[in-house]
């Protein structure tokens, strides 16, 4: 990958999702300066999937993903390729990049510093998918499938459509799911991924909708996992806002679909007793939202190294977040399982391969994850809230893999 930077400050780009070396993983120790090419190299060690690209610059992750530094990578392997699923790239197969976005009167983006935009993220009125508003697409077959990414800075969605048709859940963050499964809504946090295959053999227009989901704590917690679980929609500081994401437009001439498989692929059962150590996260805001951003009581420090995991050996990572709003908690170069909430097995739609997990307030949640190939003394990877006002405020660790 080479990126070379035209800009006026230092940059990263973090390739989110991939298992890859920390030297290559584009996290706030590897900068791109004014003028500089960064060109690291790594193979492609994942099932195929959406994944994607930001800015992960020290203290300018939100700034710089809102301003445009972000994109979608798509992986394909020969395992998924076999399946008769949706896979034409802008026929049939639909990238859906999802970006909350405020504008001045000239056009620009509004970028707001303040202390609400600190606590609760970066918010805009306005929502950008794959760059435009009030996106339309023609569809040319009578199965669509579309690949969803929540690239906002801290807007959690629930994704819908207007008619209250169903459609299957295929994949989650790090690749497909065993099985399509049944739905009329999903939500995701930031970072978080979602593939879904809609039926429009009816003919009739159909409208992709995003309620903004309220991801503040009080009065009982965040909603849970959409159609996966329980779901609550806040409005006042957590959102309430509802967004038209994607008008569906069936073609007058469309080829026919093939009907979903039963099975997608095989997943290795999550087995909490492989697990060889435990390690504890707390998330944390401060006294009334006021204090520091912290995990473990510390903020973020880029010369302190907070965890050494040693290669190739299972873990469980317990989150627990004593704050009063759900956080989006991402793990740099490794694809988890979800073991459990609060004790209770995930929703049949985070039992999949996942980087990102939203931890609601009061909530705990427990991960099992292994990190294979790569080992480097020095060299960290990042774990954060993937609210990026909040890594940018110091809610991040670090860690490196040792042999």
């Amino acid at each position: 990958m080479n990126v070379r930077s035209e800009l006026v400050e230092i940059a990263t780009l973090h390739w989110h999702g991939f298992h890859l070396p920390a030297a290559a993983d584009g996290g706030p120790h590897q900068p791109v300066a004014p003028g500089e090419t960064w060109s690291p190299a790594f193979e492609v060690r994942q099932r195929a999937s959406l994944f994607w690209y930001h800015s992960h610059a020290h203290q300018r992750a939100g700034p710089q993903v809102y301003a445009g530094l972000a994109g979608a990578i798509y992986v394909r392997d020969d395992e998924s390729e076999r399946l008769d699923l949706p896979n034409e790239y802008g026929v049939d197969d639909i990238p859906l990049v999802v970006q909350d976005r405020a504008f001045s009167s000239d056009g620009s983006f509004v970028y707001s510093a303040s202390m609400h935009s600190r606590m609760m993220g970066a918010r805009g009125d306005t929502l950008l998918v794959n760059g435009t508003v009030d996106s339309v697409f023609e569809a040319a077959s009578d199965r669509l499938r579309l690949r969803v990414l929540n690239g906002s800075n801290a807007r959690f969605y629930s994704f819908s459509f207007s008619d209250a048709r169903s459609f299957h859940l295929i994949a989650s963050d790090g690749g497909l799911l065993e099985r399509p499964l049944h739905s009329k809504s999903v939500l995701l946090a930031p970072g978080e991924r979602a593939q879904i295959v809609v039926d429009l053999s009816d003919g009739r227009a159909a409208e992709l909708r995003a309620r903004s989901a309220g991801n503040m704590g009080m009065g009982g917690g965040m909603m849970g996992r959409g159609m996966m679980g329980r779901e609550r929609l806040d409005g006042g500081m957590g959102g309430g806002s509802d967004f038209g994401v994607l008008d569906i437009l069936p073609g007058i001439s469309r080829r026919r679909g093939a009907s979903l498989p039963r099975q997608l692929v095989s997943l290795p059962a999550a087995d909490a007793s492989v697990a060889v150590r435990q390690r504890r996260f707390v998330l944390d805001m401060g006294m009334g939202m006021m204090g520091g951003f912290t995990i473990n009581g510390k903020s973020m420090d880029m010369q302190r190294i907070d965890e050494r995991v040693p290669m190739n050996e299972w873990e469980i990572w317990q989150i627990e977040n004593a704050s009063m709003m759900a956080h989006p908690f991402h793990i740099h170069d490794v694809q988890f399982r979800i073991l459990d909430r609060d004790g209770k097995p995930p929703p049949a739609g985070e039992q999949g391969l996942k980087d990102t997990v939203v931890v609601n307030s009061r909530e705990s949640v427990r991960l099992l994850l292994r990190f294979e190939d790569y080992a480097d003394p020095d060299l960290p990877y990042m774990y954060h809230c993937h609210i990026l006002e909040h890594e940018d405020a110091g809610m991040m660790g670090q860690f490196v893999v040792t042999r």
